[in-house]
């Protein structure tokens, strides 16, 4: 089993304490499905800056919304339990991807 990514962009937060919960709740059900495979459940993103190769610094353009790390067989099975994430409610968009143990 490989570790896969999964990077969230765009969305929406909840408005309301209700919301929050019931949001919350999405997300814990989501986790409970995923079980063992749940690597980190992650966490939204707020600010971010992009670096550039000469050293400059300036607000990111495409930042990420939020993240959670999860293990799968393969890119296929990641995908699929991927498609299940409660991010889609709040109208994001889910990259999956590998990651290769390099350290």
């Amino acid at each position: 089993m490989a570790n896969y990514l999964l990077t969230y962009y765009g969305g929406s937060m909840p408005g309301t304490r209700e919301e929050q919960a019931r949001v919350m709740q999405a997300w814990m059900a989501w986790f409970g499905q995923l079980g063992e495979a749940l690597v980190d459940g992650g966490n939204p993103t707020s600010q971010s800056r992009a670096i550039s190769p000469d050293g400059s610094v300036m607000d990111a353009t495409m930042a990420p919304t939020g993240y959670s790390i999860i293990k799968a067989d393969d890119l296929d099975a990641a995908v699929k339990a991927a498609r299940s994430c409660p991010v889609f409610a709040g109208g994001a968009t889910v990259v999956v991807s590998e990651t290769v143990p390099a350290m």
